[in-house]
């Protein structure tokens, strides 16, 4: 199978050959040609094979035959949760564009508006956009959308998560109903298949993988670890091994931060990326860790949606997800593209939770093992009874005073029943 067999033009195909590619991916197969021929279209790929390409390729040529010859309305919006998943689009739809006469920009929060309406103003066929700024934009007069042709949303999975869907269905308000309708996603939850339902007409579905599959070439591991010594093993994994390139993912932004003062202290280059950081030292950040100059870029789940690095070793996760989804996510940004890839998880005993759900969504057993010198302090799993657990010691009851009237002695019989069910519900969480 080559792309040109999928229908698109010369101009596509040469840019497609300019970045490399000589083989469409399964999703692209399945997907182009059908956007091609205006279907709406719900599709599901895991991260890494292809989906943006899926989309921008057959919508460019489409865009391509309907120019409007005088001036240059939005004819398409391609929402994004991210800032960083915005960027990555707007770089693909100017990469696989470089040979047609099309123009697009990007719109996103944490830089000043100014000269995003500038451009626009200028004319555009395709609009990037991230949801609240679009709709700031759109509040200010700054942009139309009553001509859009082409709605695309992508990550559509992580949009629910964040809490966009009224704000996805305040844009659809302001296009046409007439229009094609895009909708891309890592999984296919029910609450994807409910938002499907309301912004697709007669859609095709589209799935390139199994649901919340991970990439084949992704060794992944799991290392039991005493939740104290997680930053004494992972730096050792990183000096030991040598590894130049690392995205380690914590479950906060403070998280985020102390971990990564903490491998510069071990002399270990880093660079957090999270909500709090302004977009400068995001894109800074980034830059630095696609171009070698970083070691580890430590991320939040939010702020890593979308980040595209290429040939990417090695995945960490410091701390687990609590949502099993987000693990795919997470590992799925190595491995990408047929490359190969390691996902490493250190996991304490209050996660083994998470690895047991983990397992229950991959239908699979991960790889585990234990170091040496960081073996758990204790081998007691939450929810789970432990046979070598020392019996609790007899006490001599502690003696009563003689004056204490039958009321305190009730009081304080039931505090010490509530300190008991406390430290009892504290073991079981």
């Amino acid at each position: 199978m080559s792309f040109k067999s999928l229908g698109l033009n010369n101009a596509l195909l040469k840019a497609v050959e300019k970045q490399g590619y000589d083989t469409p991916s399964p999703i692209q197969v399945k997907a182009i040609p059908l956007i091609l021929e205006g279907k709406d279209v719900l599709a599901s790929a895991q991260t890494g094979t292809g989906k943006t390409a899926g989309f921008t390729l057959p919508m460019l040529q489409i865009l391509d035959g309907t120019r409007h010859p005088k001036f240059r309305p939005i004819r398409a919006l391609v929402l994004t949760p991210t800032r960083e998943l915005a960027a990555q689009v707007h770089d693909n739809v100017r990469e696989y564009g470089a040979f047609l006469n099309m123009k697009s920009t990007v719109v996103f929060g944490g830089v000043k508006a100014k000269a995003q309406i500038a451009t626009i103003k200028q004319g555009v066929d395709v609009l990037v956009a991230t949801p609240g700024r679009l709709l700031d934009l759109e509040n200010q007069g700054a942009l139309s959308l009553r001509r859009v042709e082409i709605l695309v949303l992508d990550e559509a999975d992580r949009m629910l998560d964040m809490g966009f869907l009224r704000d996805i269905k305040k844009i659809m308000s302001m296009m046409p109903s007439k229009r094609q309708n895009l909708l891309f996603s890592a999984t296919f939850s029910r609450e994807i298949k409910q938002l499907a339902a309301g912004i697709l007409k007669n859609p095709v579905l589209v799935e390139a993988e199994p649901e919340n599959s991970t990439a084949e070439k992704v060794t992944q591991k799991v290392y039991r670890v005493d939740k104290g010594k997680k930053t004494e093993l992972v730096t050792k994994l990183i000096s030991e091994g040598n590894w130049r390139q690392v995205l380690m993912f914590t479950r906060t932004k403070h998280g985020a931060n102390k971990l990564t003062k903490k491998l510069i202290d071990s002399k270990i280059s880093a660079a957090a990326i999270h909500g709090n950081k302004s977009q400068g030292a995001r894109t800074k950040a980034l830059a630095g860790f696609k171009n070698n100059d970083i070691r580890v870029l430590v991320a939040t789940d939010i702020a890593a949606r979308g980040l595209d690095i290429p040939l990417l070793p090695h995945v960490i996760n410091f701390e687990l997800p609590n949502i099993p989804e987000d693990y795919v996510h997470r590992i799925g940004r190595t491995g990408r593209a047929g490359a190969k890839g390691e996902a490493i998880s250190l996991v304490c005993i209050e996660e083994m939770e998470y690895v047991r759900e983990i397992e229950k969504l991959l239908k699979q057993k991960l790889e585990t093992e234990v170091i040496e010198g960081f073996e758990p302090k204790n081998n007691d799993e939450p929810g789970k009874s432990n046979s070598k657990k020392p019996q609790r010691k007899n006490h001599t009851p502690k003696k009563r005073n003689p004056g204490e009237n039958k009321a305190s002695r009730s009081r304080n019989d039931s505090r010490s029943s509530r300190r008991k069910d406390n430290r009892s519900s504290r073991r079981s969480n």
